[in-house]
């Protein structure tokens, strides 16, 4: 198994804040790995320096004469009123059929090849780059939080994409699940160090959890044959007859070291308010409407979410045209139709917007809060 990329001895730092210090780690082919750690730890950081945008402030990176990287871009790499199958044809220099070929793997046909990327969601606007990542034929896919602004069925597509694809993999995600289903390896990094195992995410919590007890307990074994040595030393290395073999227990004393235990960094505890428990429906929808000034988006809606439970709203992102626009207006009050709070009930509402000025917002509540109680 031929190693892609070698990190040795790799520091960095901006200013005070130290993210590699002496990292050390190998990425091999055909090996998909998950590369987690705490947000700031620096992943995004080590990236780019695999990328060559960045530079070490010492140490090395030793990258395969055959190494071909793929970098799937956050940013929108298209030209103004630019279709799908231009932007392929561009950006890897490969014919029509070519690029018509992959991006059928990510179901981009018909409207979503031929049209206007600008026209596209983010969720379709991902399945294109993906095509265009696979076009140039990369041994090694960096990936940096790649299901963010994802509808479910382009994450679902991703997941059987990496888990198909034959290449590495270096995924930086927050997603278990999602890294569970993909990876069969993980690289932490944290305080400046990297780790790698070769098992999944939630195997290489595990063995740090094990880990973590095992040391505790074996550092408890230590403190307390340190105490019993010291107390027979006190006692004995006074008296001429016993004074030798105080000075070998004293030896075996300075070879007794703990092992250094990290302590835990500071973590959010999150405590939901506590409420009285309720039973039967909390909302009723019937025959409602929903959409935007220019379009509906749904009719029929009939819903009852029960006290107590928990709904998912899933679905693909629009592709219609102005889908992009339309995703930062405010969605209009029922067409028609009724939705009923039932009792007391309160409702809040947060997302995240996907574009070119992404930014976490709170958005204008739907016609649930404006309904009378």
């Amino acid at each position: 198994m031929a190693s892609l990329l070698q990190i040795t001895k790799a520091h960095k730092t901006y200013g005070d804040q130290v993210l590699l210090d002496g990292a050390e780690a190998t990425i091999s082919d055909n090996v998909k790995v998950g590369f987690i750690g705490r947000n700031g730890a620096g992943k995004s950081t080590l990236l780019r320096i695999l990328l060559g945008e960045e530079e070490l402030d010492s140490g090395e990176v030793i990258r395969h004469p055959s190494l071909r990287l793929g970098y799937l871009r956050q940013h929108d790499p298209f030209l103004p009123d630019e279709t799908a199958l231009g932007f392929l044809m561009r950006d890897s220099g490969e014919p029509d059929w070519k690029c018509g070929e992959v991006a059928g793997q990510f179901e981009l046909k018909g409207a979503y090849l031929l049209g206007p990327i600008a026209k596209l969601s983010g969720g379709w606007q991902t399945r294109v780059k993906l095509a265009a990542l696979l076009l140039h034929e990369p041994n090694l896919l960096l990936l940096d939080e790649p299901t963010n602004f994802l509808d479910l069925r382009t994450q679902i597509l991703l997941e059987h994409f990496l888990q198909s694809h034959r290449s590495a993999c270096l995924i930086v995600s927050h997603d278990r699940a999602f890294l569970n289903a993909t990876c069969d390896h993980t690289l932490d990094l944290s305080r400046g160090k990297l780790t790698t195992f070769p098992g999944k995410v939630d195997a290489y919590l595990e063995f740090q959890r094990e880990k973590r007890q095992h040391d505790e307990r074996s550092n408890e074994t230590i403190l307390a044959k340190r105490r019993h040595l010291e107390e027979f030393i006190a006692k004995n290395k006074a008296r001429a007859a016993t004074a030798t073999l105080a000075r070998s227990k004293s030896k075996q004393l300075e070879r007794l070291e703990l092992t250094e235990i990290a302590s835990d960094e500071p973590t959010a505890r999150i405590r939901a308010p506590r409420v009285e428990p309720r039973k039967g429906p909390a909302l009723r929808c019937r025959n409602l409407a929903i959409g935007y000034a220019e379009r509906q988006i749904a009719s029929d809606i009939q819903l009852e979410i029960d006290h107590g439970s928990r709904a998912a709203v899933v679905g693909e992102r629009s592709t219609a045209a102005g889908a992009q626009e339309s995703e930062s207006r405010r969605v209009r009050q029922g067409d028609r139709g009724v939705a009923t709070r039932v009792g007391n009930l309160h409702t809040r509402v947060r997302a995240v917007r996907h574009g070119s000025d992404c930014s976490r917002r709170q958005v204008p509540r739907g016609p649930q809060s404006e309904l009378p109680g």
